[in-house]
């Protein structure tokens, strides 16, 4: 593979995230892979000495619903890329009083309640059991919990955040029930995406805006809402995003890498 087609690595998100046109060297490339189409073109260039890829997780112009994300594609691709780093961008509503709309969560667990989404590339044959006790990076996610500080950002350095299936909101019923379960945020896209980042043997963070409280809180939930407050603090999301990415340690020092050596039969 030449160089121009490699990524070491890669920001997932809505194109508000990142400016392609600080991008060095900016081409759009198409990776085809054995479980379909990514969610879109990937963007990959240079940018503060490193090598990135740039992927919209729900497609040009926001078009894919959570549920019909191909997550596969958008992990195999980024792999079949080089790539060995993602930084997953995404916006969630608060199950806390104290994690408000605007403040950054650096989560750290997740409680899965999808129930239709392909979260495996190893479907028979060959099994494989990946540990998901921590499913985030832990070198990444110090560095970003520490980076996000340093920038003098709102941050909270651990959040379970509970995935469901989308793209309705939560009932009240549901929003209390999960509160109750001690989950600190609530999304549609965490899942299964870093579970794909964990049996490719990528290291996986997930950098979270709030962007609502949940109806928990009597407020309900509204997709305007969600535009406003992203559109607020549109420019702390880059900025800590696009910031970090030349200060990512080039060592890999955590066991991402090599994820599968226990986890297959």
């Amino acid at each position: 593979m030449t160089e121009e087609r490699r990524a070491e690595i890669a920001v997932i998100g809505g194109t508000g995230v990142y400016d392609p046109e600080i991008i060095e060297d900016a081409r759009e490339v198409k990776v085809y892979t054995p479980y379909g189409a990514p969610s879109d073109l990937i963007t990959l260039g240079t940018y503060g000495g490193r090598r990135v890829a740039f992927i919209p997780r729900h497609g040009r112009g926001h078009q894919i619903p959570p549920h019909r994300i191909n997550s596969r594609a958008n992990i195999w691709a980024l792999k079949e890329l080089g790539v060995q780093r993602i930084v997953a961008s995404s916006a969630v509503g608060s199950l806390r009083e104290d994690y408000a709309p605007g403040d950054f969560v650096i989560t750290d667990q997740f409680i899965d309640r999808t129930r239709k989404r392909a979260d495996t590339f190893y479907e028979g044959g060959k099994l494989c059991h990946i540990s998901a006790a921590d499913p985030i990076c832990p070198q990444l996610h110090d560095f970003f919990a520490d980076f996000a500080r340093r920038l003098g950002l709102r941050v909270h350095p651990t959040g379970t955040y509970v995935c469901i299936e989308g793209p309705r909101f939560s009932t009240r019923a549901e929003s209390r029930l999960f509160r109750m379960w001690g989950a600190d945020i609530i999304g549609m896209t965490l899942y299964p995406e870093c579970v794909l980042a964990r049996e490719a043997e990528i290291c996986y963070v997930s950098v979270a805006m709030v962007t609502d409280y949940d109806v928990w809180a009597e407020r309900p939930v509204s997709t305007q809402e969600i535009i406003e407050t992203m559109t607020r603090n549109a420019a702390n999301f880059k900025k800590l995003i696009m910031e970090a990415i030349p200060e990512i340690p080039r060592e890999r020092t955590c066991r991402c890498g090599e994820a599968l050596r226990d986890a297959t039969l």
